[in-house]
């Protein structure tokens, strides 16, 4: 009766010299060699700075650094995104403001630093894959290295005595490795196998898909474009830079790489909790479209809802707000319509209580006949409740009221200086006044009028239209950018559950001519996984090549050391090591 054991040994002696290409290196990692600094000259420093800079070390610490930098990206207000906030940030920050300038903080992704950062990066992720990748090549192209000849010194061995040939026990053994999924083959008295290269695969697909990611990223910056327009029921628009209210772009974009497609905004849907502790709250925002791609495509009607956008070639059209628009109609002292048109009004709270200004620039004349232009400020309610004049109760036209406030004069919009549609310069201005002599203002329901006093003419509030405010977005590189973040999730993942390991198993016959079978197992690193593996196959392979019966001079021997092989030695141990048992290699 004999029995195999399974002992772990120090990590360390699978380092021994012994082992030979045995214990090369499982991974594609390049070893760190401590440089001769005093021999070093020019193309020593060269080589040297290369290696630091192609170092797993060196690209991590680059990604942090990267990760760093993209903060004050976040916290601080942009110039190529918002002039806006970069302005008033000067005003209220004199001293930082400055500061900010000359670190490049305003542009922080288009600064020296933060690009110098980037390329690095690059650099050094390239570097470190395009040698590691030739040499898995190389790996996956040869075969598993032979069995050392020391087989006890590997961190994972078993062995027991069989009256099966070694050439059975061989044949066996190569069987068992390929059906389960070892690379395996017949290298001398043993046979060599190793598994676990897709911890390989992963590591170098998790570094690609980092280059992937990085030149998806810079792609859609240089290419990607944005722009938002305010459209009003029953108007449309164009895809041309002129038609936008406003529009960034990326630095390397051109108005050809404009995607060529127009649409017409049909209605604007949107519901809300009528009762309830949500009460107003949305629960439908829709915009519906006629679209068109290209000079001569057919129309299309599609629905554009929060968080699903209409998709026409590489352009994506959000639906980002909503408002209303009163149609306002303005006539002149002899009652000649001079304006007509619905005015968008900004909200101001979640129940679209909104204002805004109608200007009217031309064609209008006083009482007198003499030309003026009017200004207008417009305030509603959509549902107007009685006690509550300056909010609505409910984001929903329930009872629109609108009140205006109209003025008479120089609007300044000839001036040159830019002004805002929504806010009415009062200063070259004079107020229309009641017959009371106080400040004419009115409230009016869809279908009332406003008369102007002293026959200056009439304001009416026809009826309400709603607004859509789009935002479309063009953006290189997205699905790069996804498909590269999704490698990198796996491949990680395959990178850190996924062990490469080495398995042998040599059959020879021994001195009294009972073959005598020595299984051993080498991982990466020091794993459980190593000796519960080879305890599994070494149970199967024992079943296949049962154990021999020991010598009678050693069952005999009361005095003599009981050996490895002995029924009535324990598993053995070695110093801070556990003893892993073969399953199943114990026979009675």
């Amino acid at each position: 009766m004999s029995k195999a054991t399974t002992t772990g040994t120090p990590p360390e002696r699978a380092e021994d010299p012994d082992l030979g290409a045995a214990g090369s290196q499982l991974s594609t990692a390049p070893r760190e060699e401590l440089a001769n600094l005093p021999a070093l000259g020019v193309i020593g420093w060269a080589r040297w700075f290369w290696r630091q800079l192609t170092s797993m070390r060196v690209a991590l610490l680059l990604l942090l650094l990267l990760s760093l930098g993209a903060i004050p990206g976040s916290l601080i207000p942009q110039s190529g995104i918002d002039e806006t906030k970069v302005a008033d940030f000067r005003k209220s920050h004199t001293f930082l403001a400055p500061v900010y300038d000359k670190l490049g903080l305003f542009h922080v992704y288009s600064s020296v630093w933060f690009s110098a950062i980037y390329i690095l990066l690059f650099v050094s992720l390239i570097g470190c894959i395009v040698p590691r990748t030739w040499q898995f090549i190389g790996q996956l192209r040869g075969r598993p290295p032979g069995a050392p000849k020391r087989l006890t010194r590997l961190p994972a061995y078993t062995t027991w005595r069989t009256g099966t040939e070694p050439e059975q026990v061989r044949e066996a053994a190569l069987a068992l490795l390929k059906k389960r999924r070892f690379r395996a083959h017949l290298a001398g008295d043993a046979v060599a196998a190793e598994k676990g290269y897709l911890r390989e695969v992963g590591n170098l697909a998790f570094h690609i898909a980092l280059i992937v990611m990085l030149i998806a990223f810079a792609w859609g910056q240089l290419f990607k474009s944005e722009g938002n327009k305010l459209i009003v029921e029953g108007d449309g628009f164009s895809n041309t830079t002129t038609q936008y209210d406003d529009f960034k772009s990326g630095n390397l974009f051109t108005t050809d790489d404009l995607v060529p497609f127009s649409f017409h905004l049909d209605k604007f849907t949107g519901t809300y909790e009528a009762s309830g502790p949500n009460k107003g709250t949305p629960r439908t925002y829709q915009a519906a479209l006629t679209y068109s791609q290209g000079a001569y495509g057919k129309d299309k009607k599609d629905l554009v809802k929060v968080n699903e956008p209409l998709e026409i070639g590489d352009a994506k059209v959000y639906l980002t707000a909503h408002g209303y628009a009163p149609v306002i109609t303005v006539r002149d002292g002899k009652g000649n319509v001079v304006y007509r048109d619905a005015v968008p009004l900004l909200p101001l709270d979640s129940n679209v209580t909104s204002t805004g200004v109608v200007k009217v620039l031309d064609g209008y004349r006083n009482a007198q006949g003499v030309s003026e232009q009017l200004g207008i400020s417009a305030f509603l309610l959509p549902t107007y409740t009685p006690g509550s004049e300056t909010a609505s109760t409910f984001p929903a036209l329930r009872n629109p009221v609108l009140n205006l406030t109209p003025y008479h004069g120089d609007l300044g919009v000839d001036s040159g200086i830019p002004q805002s549609v929504y806010q009415l310069d009062k200063s070259h201005v004079k107020e229309f006044k009641d017959s009371k002599g106080r400040q004419l203002r009115d409230n009016l329901k869809p279908g009332q009028t406003m008369q102007l006093p002293n026959g200056a003419g009439s304001i009416t509030y026809e009826s309400t239209k709603e607004w859509a405010n789009f935002q479309v977005v063009q953006q290189p590189g997205t699905s790069w950018a996804l498909a590269g973040s999704l490698t990198a999730i796996f491949g990680l993942a395959a990178s850190l559950f996924i062990q490469r390991r080495r398995v042998w198993v040599r059959a020879v016959k021994g001195a009294d001519g009972v073959t005598v079978v020595e299984m051993a197992g080498l991982g990466r690193s020091e794993s459980a996984k190593v000796p519960e593996e080879l305890g599994d196959l070494a149970g199967i392979l024992y079943d296949r090549a049962p154990g021999a019966p020991e010598p009678d001079e050693h069952s005999h021997d009361s005095d003599a050391e009981p050996d490895a092989g002995s029924p009535d030695q324990d598993d053995t141990t070695t110093p801070d090591t556990e003893v892993v048992p073969a399953e199943g290699a114990e026979t009675q």
